[in-house]
Protein backbone atom coordinates (compact mmCIF):
# COMPACT_ATOMS: atom_id res chain seq x y z
CA UNK A 1 0.00 0.00 0.00
CA UNK A 2 0.85 3.43 -0.62
CA UNK A 3 1.71 5.84 1.92
CA UNK A 4 0.27 9.27 3.24
CA UNK A 5 3.26 11.19 3.23
CA UNK A 6 2.45 14.76 2.10
CA UNK A 7 -0.15 13.98 -0.91
CA UNK A 8 -2.36 16.24 -2.25
CA UNK A 9 -5.45 15.39 -3.30
CA UNK A 10 -7.88 17.60 -5.18
CA UNK A 11 -11.79 16.72 -4.56
CA UNK A 12 -14.50 18.21 -6.79
CA UNK A 13 -18.01 18.68 -5.62
CA UNK A 14 -17.08 19.21 -1.92
CA UNK A 15 -19.74 21.54 -0.75
CA UNK A 16 -21.80 17.88 0.67
CA UNK A 17 -23.15 14.42 -0.18
CA UNK A 18 -20.31 12.12 -1.14
CA UNK A 19 -17.87 14.78 -2.10
CA UNK A 20 -18.02 16.57 1.35
CA UNK A 21 -17.18 13.10 2.73
CA UNK A 22 -14.65 12.01 0.82
CA UNK A 23 -13.03 15.42 2.21
CA UNK A 24 -12.82 14.67 6.04
CA UNK A 25 -12.13 11.23 5.47
CA UNK A 26 -8.82 12.26 3.57
CA UNK A 27 -8.19 14.44 5.91
CA UNK A 28 -8.41 12.41 8.86
CA UNK A 29 -6.19 9.69 7.37
CA UNK A 30 -3.51 13.06 6.89
CA UNK A 31 -4.00 13.60 3.30
CA UNK A 32 -3.54 17.46 2.13
CA UNK A 33 -6.95 18.48 0.88
CA UNK A 34 -7.75 21.02 -2.55
CA UNK A 35 -12.08 21.37 -2.38
CA UNK A 36 -13.12 22.52 -5.12
CA UNK A 37 -16.63 23.91 -4.68
CA UNK A 38 -19.06 26.59 -6.40
CA UNK A 39 -19.05 28.42 -2.52
CA UNK A 40 -15.96 28.12 -0.81
CA UNK A 41 -16.91 29.82 2.07
CA UNK A 42 -19.27 26.80 2.87
CA UNK A 43 -16.06 24.54 4.11
CA UNK A 44 -13.51 26.23 6.57
CA UNK A 45 -9.86 26.29 5.53
CA UNK A 46 -6.86 24.63 7.67
CA UNK A 47 -3.39 23.59 7.34
CA UNK A 48 -3.86 20.90 5.31
CA UNK A 49 -7.28 22.03 4.01
CA UNK A 50 -7.65 24.73 1.20
CA UNK A 51 -10.56 25.98 -0.75
CA UNK A 52 -10.89 27.27 -4.13
CA UNK A 53 -14.02 28.07 -6.15
CA UNK A 54 -14.60 25.04 -9.13
CA UNK A 55 -17.57 25.43 -11.99
CA UNK A 56 -17.88 21.83 -14.02
CA UNK A 57 -19.49 23.95 -16.53
CA UNK A 58 -16.50 26.61 -16.50
CA UNK A 59 -14.09 25.52 -19.38
CA UNK A 60 -11.48 27.72 -17.61
CA UNK A 61 -12.19 26.55 -13.59
CA UNK A 62 -9.98 23.35 -13.46
CA UNK A 63 -6.86 25.22 -14.83
CA UNK A 64 -7.60 27.96 -12.08
CA UNK A 65 -8.40 25.79 -9.83
CA UNK A 66 -4.84 23.92 -10.45
CA UNK A 67 -2.80 26.63 -10.57
CA UNK A 68 -4.24 27.64 -6.94
CA UNK A 69 -3.51 24.38 -5.91
CA UNK A 70 0.16 23.93 -7.38
CA UNK A 71 0.93 27.51 -5.97
CA UNK A 72 0.02 26.61 -2.23
CA UNK A 73 1.39 22.70 -2.20
CA UNK A 74 3.35 22.47 -5.31
CA UNK A 75 1.79 19.56 -7.24
CA UNK A 76 -1.08 17.50 -7.23
CA UNK A 77 -0.86 13.60 -6.83
CA UNK A 78 -4.41 12.55 -7.45
CA UNK A 79 -7.95 13.60 -8.09
CA UNK A 80 -11.28 12.66 -6.81
CA UNK A 81 -14.38 14.28 -9.22
CA UNK A 82 -17.40 13.83 -7.61
CA UNK A 83 -19.38 16.92 -8.69
CA UNK A 84 -22.29 16.01 -10.96
CA UNK A 85 -26.48 16.84 -11.18
CA UNK A 86 -29.07 14.33 -12.08
CA UNK A 87 -32.29 15.83 -13.49
CA UNK A 88 -34.30 13.24 -15.12
CA UNK A 89 -34.29 12.74 -19.07
CA UNK A 90 -35.93 10.35 -20.73
CA UNK A 91 -35.47 9.42 -25.02
CA UNK A 92 -39.52 10.88 -25.20
CA UNK A 93 -38.55 14.07 -23.68
CA UNK A 94 -38.96 17.26 -25.73
CA UNK A 95 -35.54 20.00 -25.53
CA UNK A 96 -32.39 18.90 -24.89
CA UNK A 97 -31.23 21.90 -22.27
CA UNK A 98 -31.13 19.50 -19.30
CA UNK A 99 -29.15 16.60 -21.10
CA UNK A 100 -27.22 19.37 -22.20
CA UNK A 101 -26.60 20.71 -18.66
CA UNK A 102 -25.72 17.01 -17.34
CA UNK A 103 -22.97 16.68 -19.96
CA UNK A 104 -21.28 19.54 -19.50
CA UNK A 105 -21.23 18.70 -15.33
CA UNK A 106 -21.29 15.18 -15.47
CA UNK A 107 -18.13 14.01 -18.52
CA UNK A 108 -17.32 17.48 -19.79
CA UNK A 109 -16.43 18.59 -16.09
CA UNK A 110 -14.18 15.53 -15.21
CA UNK A 111 -12.36 15.63 -18.84
CA UNK A 112 -11.49 19.09 -18.03
CA UNK A 113 -10.27 18.44 -14.49
CA UNK A 114 -8.20 15.72 -15.45
CA UNK A 115 -6.60 17.54 -18.37
CA UNK A 116 -5.68 20.34 -16.22
CA UNK A 117 -3.84 17.92 -13.55
CA UNK A 118 -2.18 15.02 -15.90
CA UNK A 119 1.56 17.08 -16.16
CA UNK A 120 1.17 17.31 -11.93
CA UNK A 121 -0.19 13.40 -11.64
CA UNK A 122 3.01 11.93 -13.74
CA UNK A 123 5.44 13.59 -12.14
CA UNK A 124 5.44 11.71 -8.67
CA UNK A 125 5.11 8.43 -10.42
CA UNK A 126 1.88 7.20 -8.54
CA UNK A 127 -0.80 9.66 -9.74
CA UNK A 128 -4.46 8.51 -8.91
CA UNK A 129 -7.91 9.42 -10.50
CA UNK A 130 -10.67 8.67 -8.92
CA UNK A 131 -14.32 9.24 -10.82
CA UNK A 132 -17.60 8.56 -9.23
CA UNK A 133 -19.58 6.74 -11.72
CA UNK A 134 -22.97 4.66 -10.88
CA UNK A 135 -24.64 1.76 -11.45
CA UNK A 136 -26.23 4.20 -13.87
CA UNK A 137 -23.34 3.89 -16.01
CA UNK A 138 -23.43 -0.38 -16.02
CA UNK A 139 -26.98 -0.75 -16.58
CA UNK A 140 -29.99 1.86 -17.57
CA UNK A 141 -32.74 2.51 -15.18
CA UNK A 142 -35.62 4.90 -16.27
CA UNK A 143 -33.19 8.15 -16.32
CA UNK A 144 -31.63 7.53 -19.59
CA UNK A 145 -29.68 10.86 -19.68
CA UNK A 146 -28.19 10.02 -16.17
CA UNK A 147 -27.26 7.27 -17.54
CA UNK A 148 -26.00 8.43 -21.00
CA UNK A 149 -23.41 10.47 -18.56
CA UNK A 150 -22.22 8.10 -16.37
CA UNK A 151 -21.68 5.05 -18.92
CA UNK A 152 -19.47 8.30 -20.77
CA UNK A 153 -17.86 8.15 -16.96
CA UNK A 154 -16.96 4.77 -17.18
CA UNK A 155 -15.22 5.27 -20.31
CA UNK A 156 -13.13 8.17 -19.64
CA UNK A 157 -12.01 6.29 -16.57
CA UNK A 158 -10.72 3.56 -18.84
CA UNK A 159 -9.27 5.93 -21.06
CA UNK A 160 -7.22 7.87 -18.16
CA UNK A 161 -6.54 4.23 -17.33
CA UNK A 162 -4.89 3.61 -20.85
CA UNK A 163 -3.13 7.05 -21.19
CA UNK A 164 -1.44 7.38 -17.90
CA UNK A 165 -0.38 3.79 -17.76
CA UNK A 166 3.16 4.31 -18.48
CA UNK A 167 3.32 7.79 -16.55
CA UNK A 168 2.14 5.74 -13.12
CA UNK A 169 -1.36 7.41 -13.27
CA UNK A 170 -3.88 5.01 -12.09
CA UNK A 171 -7.80 5.64 -12.82
CA UNK A 172 -10.79 3.91 -10.59
CA UNK A 173 -14.75 4.60 -11.12
CA UNK A 174 -16.73 4.19 -8.44
CA UNK A 175 -20.01 3.41 -9.34
CA UNK A 176 -22.64 3.11 -6.57
CA UNK A 177 -26.49 2.50 -6.41
CA UNK A 178 -28.41 4.70 -4.51
CA UNK A 179 -26.76 6.92 -1.87
CA UNK A 180 -27.92 8.57 0.92
CA UNK A 181 -27.50 12.17 -0.13
CA UNK A 182 -29.88 15.00 -1.91
CA UNK A 183 -29.40 13.75 -4.56
CA UNK A 184 -32.17 10.62 -3.69
CA UNK A 185 -33.99 13.08 -1.27
CA UNK A 186 -36.60 12.83 -3.39
CA UNK A 187 -36.45 9.10 -4.09
CA UNK A 188 -39.17 6.30 -2.24
CA UNK A 189 -38.28 3.44 -4.24
CA UNK A 190 -36.01 2.29 -1.39
CA UNK A 191 -36.25 3.33 2.60
CA UNK A 192 -32.82 6.19 3.31
CA UNK A 193 -31.65 3.44 5.69
CA UNK A 194 -31.18 0.73 3.37
CA UNK A 195 -29.25 2.78 0.68
CA UNK A 196 -25.28 3.07 0.47
CA UNK A 197 -24.18 6.32 3.39
CA UNK A 198 -21.41 8.70 1.84
CA UNK A 199 -18.79 7.80 4.30
CA UNK A 200 -19.01 4.13 2.99
CA UNK A 201 -18.25 5.55 -0.70
CA UNK A 202 -15.46 7.51 0.59
CA UNK A 203 -13.75 4.87 2.18
CA UNK A 204 -13.91 3.21 -0.93
CA UNK A 205 -12.38 6.33 -2.26
CA UNK A 206 -9.13 6.37 0.41
CA UNK A 207 -8.48 2.64 -0.14
CA UNK A 208 -8.09 3.47 -4.48
CA UNK A 209 -6.31 6.17 -3.03
CA UNK A 210 -3.56 3.93 -1.34
CA UNK A 211 -3.24 0.72 -3.88
CA UNK A 212 0.00 0.68 -5.03
CA UNK A 213 0.37 0.65 -9.21
CA UNK A 214 0.26 -2.83 -9.23
CA UNK A 215 -2.82 -3.44 -7.95
CA UNK A 216 -5.49 -0.90 -9.22
CA UNK A 217 -8.53 -1.23 -9.07
CA UNK A 218 -10.45 0.11 -12.45
CA UNK A 219 -13.94 -0.34 -11.24
CA UNK A 220 -15.25 -0.62 -7.70
CA UNK A 221 -19.21 -1.53 -8.26
CA UNK A 222 -21.44 -1.14 -4.86
CA UNK A 223 -25.27 -2.11 -4.21
CA UNK A 224 -26.96 -1.53 -1.51
CA UNK A 225 -29.91 -3.84 -2.99
CA UNK A 226 -29.45 -7.05 -5.12
CA UNK A 227 -28.90 -6.02 -8.96
CA UNK A 228 -29.40 -9.49 -10.97
CA UNK A 229 -27.71 -8.06 -13.84
CA UNK A 230 -24.27 -6.77 -11.88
Amino acid sequence: MLEVGNRIVMVSGASRGIGRAVVERLLAAGFRVSAGLRDPSRLAESERLMTHRYDAEDAKSPVSWVNATVARWGGVDAIVNTAGINPKVRVSDEGENELDEMWRVNVKGPLRLVRATLPHLAVCGHGRVINLGSLSGKRVGSNIGYAMTKFAVVALTHGIRREGRAAGIRATVICPGYVATDMTLNDDEIPRHEMSQPDDIARLAETALMLPNNASVSEMLVHCQFEPML
